[in-house]
Parts: C-alpha cells; sequence; structure tokens
C-alpha cells in the first residue's frame, strides 16, 4: 500500500528521470528522496525503475502502476482545484436576510470584508420585515436573518450577535443638536417622527419613553429608519433611531445626539433549529456582529467624550 506522499515521490521520479530531480521538484534533500525509493520498492517487492546511464526509466513490469499514480495525482490535482474554488467561494452563493436597521449600514460592511476573503463569493441579500424573517428561513430561501428582535418561534434558533443603543436624531440646526446629551423627557416636547410602537422595531424606540411615563407621540410614521432620518433632514421634527441605522447618516444635515437614558438593546442572528450555517453564513455572522459591535463602542465613546 502506498501512501500519497510516497506516490508524489514515485512521480517525481518518473517525471525527472532522476533522483536529483525529485528533490528539485519536491524542494528536499536528494538523500531523503533515494532513501524512500528504497523503502518503497522494498515493502512493494518490486523494482519501479530500471538505472540506465544514469537514468531513472520506469520498469516495464511496473507500467500498470505508472498509470494508476497519474490518474491518482491528476484526481489530487483536481480535489486541491475544487478546495482552491471553495475557498475563494467559487460556484457558491450566500443567500441571507436582514431587517431594515442593520442592512442599511452594517450589511454592507461585513459584505465587504466577507468580499475580501471569498473573492468570488456570490451572494443573494434580502431585506426582510421581522414578520417576514420566518417565512424566510423556514422555506429554505436563506441561511439566516440579522434580527433587531427576539421572536418566540419552536423552528427557528436566535443567537445573540450585538448589543446597540438608541441616539435622538436631529436636523443640525435644531435647538438639540449641540446639546451633550438630551433625556426622554426634552426629546418629546418636540415634534417626533418615528416607526409605529406596535411594530417589532418601532416597539424598542418607544420602551424609553414607557419607561419614563411619557407619551410617545408620533406625528409622522414611517416603516423604516432610512426614511424617518431623511424626514427629520427635511426638518419635519426628530427622531429616536438605533445606532446601527445612525453610523450612516449625513452629518452635515443630520446630528445624532446622546440619550442620557440607558437604551441599551440585544440583536440577533436567526436560523432554522438543528440546521449548520455553512462555512462563508458563519463567516459572515462574525463579520457582521464584529462591525455592529465596533460602530456601537465608537458611538459610545464619542457619548462618552461629549459629556467629559
Amino acid at each position: 500500500m502506498l501512501t500519497l506522499k510516497q506516490i508524489e515521490i514515485v512521480r517525481a521520479v518518473m517525471v525527472s528521470g532522476s533522483i536529483a530531480g525529485a528533490a528539485r521538484l519536491l524542494n528536499v534533500s536528494q538523500p531523503g528522496i533515494s532513501r524512500a525509493m528504497k523503502h518503497i520498492e522494498g515493502s512493494l517487492g518490486i523494482r519501479l525503475f530500471n538505472r540506465e546511464a544514469g537514468r531513472y526509466v520506469p520498469a516495464p513490469e511496473a507500467g500498470a502502476i505508472f498509470s494508476q499514480i497519474q490518474e491518482i495525482h491528476q484526481q489530487v490535482a483536481n480535489l486541491q482545484e475544487a478546495v482552491g474554488r471553495l475557498e475563494r467561494g467559487k460556484e457558491v452563493e450566500l443567500r441571507i436576510g436582514s431587517v431594515p436597521s442593520i442592512a442599511q449600514g452594517m450589511m454592507p460592511r461585513a459584505i465587504a470584508a466577507l468580499r475580501r476573503r471569498y473573492a468570488d463569493l456570490r451572494m443573494n441579500v434580502e431585506i426582510l420585515k421581522i414578520e417576514e424573517a420566518i417565512d424566510y428561513i423556514l422555506i429554505g430561501r436563506g441561511e439566516c436573518v440579522a434580527m433587531s428582535y427576539r421572536l418566540d418561534h419552536p423552528s427557528i434558533r436566535f443567537e445573540p450577535l450585538a448589543s446597540g443603543h438608541l441616539v435622538c436624531v436631529t436636523p443640525t440646526g435644531h435647538p438639540l443638536a449641540q446639546r451633550r446629551s438630551v433625556s426622554a423627557r426634552e426629546i418629546v416636547a418636540h415634534p417626533l417622527i418615528g416607526i409605529e410602537p406596535t411594530d417589532p422595531y418601532g416597539r424598542i424606540m418607544a420602551e424609553i419613553f414607557e419607561r419614563e411615563s411619557l407619551p410617545y407621540d408620533v406625528i409622522i410614521k414611517a416603516r423604516f429608519g432610512s426614511t424617518v432620518a431623511a424626514l427629520v433632514a427635511q426638518g419635519l421634527g426628530i427622531a429616536v433611531l438605533d445606532v446601527f441605522t445612525a453610523a450612516d447618516l449625513p452629518r452635515d444635515r443630520l446630528a445624532v445626539v446622546p440619550i442620557a437614558e440607558n437604551t441599551r438593546f440585544e440583536t440577533f442572528v436567526a436560523s432554522r433549529a438543528g440546521a449548520v450555517l455553512s462555512s462563508f453564513a458563519q463567516r459572515f455572522v462574525e463579520d457582521l456582529g464584529r462591525e455592529m459591535t465596533s460602530v456601537a463602542a465608537a458611538q459610545a465613546g464619542d457619548t462618552h467624550n461629549t459629556k467629559a
């Protein structure tokens, strides 16, 4: 029985016609190749090569062996090429979903990081409402969904992704824009633009006011945080948004002001219970969590500095 290493040595001698040539091909010492050939021929009980004028010529009786060695070498080469394609993500499509609050700013950063590692990876990204995420996972449209809210479902597994917090977003010329921080009570004194409180994502924003027993009177409601921010930029009011949505807002038109109260919330990755994520999906989740944690920490640092 020949090992793959021994097959590699025999082929190198066959191709090069000499011990020295085989050593160069394999980047090893000549004595090592010579000892290996003696051991191989001794173990097999047959001579694989005849020595003719200093050259190693395949022995006629070993012709069938050399034919098989060539086939094995080609199969190994094909396997290595297949592994290489997989390492680059070639001929693979990663299908993932995200709620809008994470998709707008965080997903592109994580996708860029993933593509730097897997240059040939194809991706299919879908933006989903929270209530759409369940069907997306259960019918197999994608592997996982980045969520800003955790649901109770027996067939869905939720894993922690990153912690976030809320911020107040105002036009740059607004009286609150230059504040070091603003309280929930001060926020409700101004016209509010936001997301319906009955929406799972909107509920995250509404909780800060519920804890303080303050009215959350939204004069303009919108479905997505990006739309809310655009309305604020028009000077129609102020808003409470999550730090991930706020990360890439245009600071020449919008100010992001820290909120005095504790507004921490958790985000999750949802996938089918019992399913194992592909290595590409696992890497994406890691990249996404790292990007989100970095953004939240940077904003928290900015908050600390403004209060100093």
